[in-house]
């Protein structure tokens, strides 16, 4: 999943980054509200998390100028103030949680988790592409009704995939999706994890549900060839 965190403490910011990318998330981190605008209209991201003492533009006002745009990504609030006027200021606004400075790691996770559930959940329950089943919700592969286990990043990859079956996606669409924007392109990270993907899911076959589109990049298909 793609998450754009908005936080002008740089020890809170790569902090948090860091365990977002442990758990296999592609994290952006801007410092400042109206940079952050741009990034939201840019990025289709899945979970926005929002300091509330910002430059350029606050939290709150960030958090109600996302909402009239329409975006419905879950959002969570981070901040030092913790007065109960100031969580309902934030839920108001749009906010779907809130967390106050300074917080455990831990929980900072698990409330990702939930979010990340309730928007998987918004979206779609299952994704289905012939006899392959993702679940969002609980990050769970089957292929005709055997369980396949995935790495967050597999999962992330082959979720882009499987939510647009039979359109292609080079690699640096994928790579915009699935990897934050300070990863550097050029690398050959997207072949090694569709070829990993591939192992797992088509046992390596090159006929398989994952397909390479010569010169293009990679779809999954919709009918057996």
């Amino acid at each position: 999943m793609r998450v754009l965190v908005v936080e002008d403490e740089p020890t809170v910011a790569e902090a948090v980054r860091a365990a977002l990318g442990g758990e296999g998330h592609a994290v952006d981190v801007v410092p400042d509200g109206l940079e952050a605008l741009s990034w939201v209209e840019t990025y289709p991201y899945d979970l926005l998390i929002l300091d509330v003492v910002l430059p350029g533009l606050d939290g709150f006002s960030l958090c109600a100028r996302v909402r009239s745009a329409g975006v419905a990504t879950p959002i969570l609030m981070l901040t030092a103030l913790d007065e109960v006027e100031d969580r309902v200021t934030g839920l108001d606004r749009g906010a779907d949680d809130y967390l106050a400075k300074p917080f455990a790691m831990a929980e900072l996770l698990a409330r990702v988790r939930a979010l990340m559930r309730r928007g998987a959940a918004y979206r779609a329950p299952v994704i289905r592409v012939r006899d392959l089943e993702l679940d969002p919700a609980s990050h769970t592969v089957t292929r005709a009704g055997r369980t396949i286990p995935l790495t967050a990043r597999e999962f992330s990859v082959l979720e882009v995939l499987a939510r647009h079956p039979g359109q292609v996606f080079g690699q640096d669409r994928l790579i915009d999706a699935v990897w934050d924007a300070d990863f550097a392109t050029g690398s050959n990270i997207v072949e090694v994890y569709i070829h990993s993907l591939r192992r797992k899911i088509d046992g390596g076959r090159r006929d398989g549900l994952i397909e390479t589109v010569r010169g293009v990049g990679y779809r999954l298909r919709q009918v057996r060839s």
